[in-house]
């Protein structure tokens, strides 16, 4: 069997150690009060990231620090790799915490890139630098620039007004070959994502492990004759299942239930140091 799963950032996010954005007191959002933003929002908008860098490079000294750690379910997922089972891992996370667990790059669509590398936004340079490069100058308060030419460095995460990276459209030939979706830690409502579950065949298991149900079908949309969504209540269901709870707790469950208890615990109690270190800690100073 194939599994295609996708994890959505700010649950596991938080449970990575990484704050949310909007808690009033402690969330990302609240660092930002000395800047004159029109919105919070708009530190993530490129155009507005091209004129003034600094209040994301303020905001992202929360996001830098090597302390952060992969939860169990990121384990549970290379798990799934190692038992040869994992098709792909899609994710909207942009910590890299799934390269650090040890899930091979050619396993992971990060379809919102990533803070592993980062890259100059001059067209004519583009040249790329490593995320121990990155991390020196946003702990130190400086605002990045190319040794090249000079230009704004910024993170390959996705901001707003720009394409969803290139291996996203590995979607057209995964999905179709899913044999078990696992879906962690989501409220479905954010697209492109949203729609993916639609996007797997028609016979496919569909497994929510979540804090609540999300994605219900749209009522709207089965009385226009179309599938859209999980059908968790449907009369006809006959494939679509929601573990509520902890999400990693009901990956401690399902890797129980496949025999696979003391292999999870034991890369959890290995910490993949290996891939910690040549993720996070190694690299030369300047570009790669």
């Amino acid at each position: 069997m194939n599994y295609a799963g996708f994890v959505i950032w700010l649950l596991i996010f938080a449970a990575a150690g990484i704050p949310d954005f909007r808690s009033p007191s402690s969330g990302l959002y609240s660092k930002l009060c000395g800047f004159d933003l029109p919105y919070p929002e708009a530190i993530f908008e490129i155009e507005y990231f091209r004129k003034h860098p600094e209040p994301f490079f303020a905001m992202a000294k929360e996001l830098y620090p090597k302390t952060f750690e992969p939860t169990p379910c990121h384990y549970f997922l290379r798990l799934l790799n190692k038992k040869g089972l994992l098709l792909r891992h899609y994710t909207q996370n942009v910590d890299a915490l799934e390269r650090v667990a040890g899930i091979p790059a050619e396993k992971l669509v990060e379809a919102h890139g990533t803070l592993h590398t980062s890259r100059c936004i001059n067209p004519e340079c583009r040249e790329e630098y490593d995320r121990k490069w990155m991390t020196e100058k946003v702990l130190a308060d400086v605002v990045p620039r190319c040794e090249q030419c000079k230009a704004v460095v910024k993170p390959d995460a996705v901001f707003f007004g720009e394409p969803l990276p290139e291996r996203f459209r590995l979607v057209e030939e995964d999905f179709p070959n899913c044999d078990l979706l696992i879906i962690l830690g989501t409220s479905l409502v954010v697209q492109p994502f949203s729609s993916l579950v639609d996007r797997v065949p028609p016979r496919c298991p569909r497994l929510l492990i979540n804090h609540e149900e999300a994605g219900n079908e749209d009522p709207v949309m089965v009385v226009l004759g179309f599938s859209c969504g999980l059908q968790f209540h449907g009369a006809d269901n006959f494939r679509d299942v929601a573990w509520l709870g902890d999400c990693d707790e009901g990956c401690y469950l399902f890797a129980e239930k496949l025999g696979w208890k003391e292999d999870l615990k034991s890369l959890i109690e290995n910490g993949c140091q290996s891939e910690a270190i040549s993720t996070v800690e190694t690299g030369a100073a300047g570009s790669t």
